[in-house]
């Protein structure tokens, strides 16, 4: 596996677990696990948000590595 397909399995891995935090806190009617569950999207978006970055960059730099 290369680095390019390394940081884009993370990156859908990291998607998938932010969709997952946004869904346990729609699905709670603790509000304390609710505000705990939004906060942690929210952490994660942003990191989804940085790597999604590190992937455009890596697809400028290699463009043999795009749509993969």
């Amino acid at each position: 596996m290369t680095v390019a397909s390394d940081v884009k399995t993370t990156l859908a891995s990291l998607k998938s677990a932010q969709a997952s935090l946004e869904t346990f806190a729609l699905s709670t009617q603790n509000q304390e696990a609710k505000q705990l569950y939004e906060a942690a999207a929210q952490s994660t978006q942003q990191i989804v948000d940085q790597v999604a970055g590190r992937v455009q960059q890596l697809e400028n730099e290699e463009p043999q590595y795009k749509g993969f």
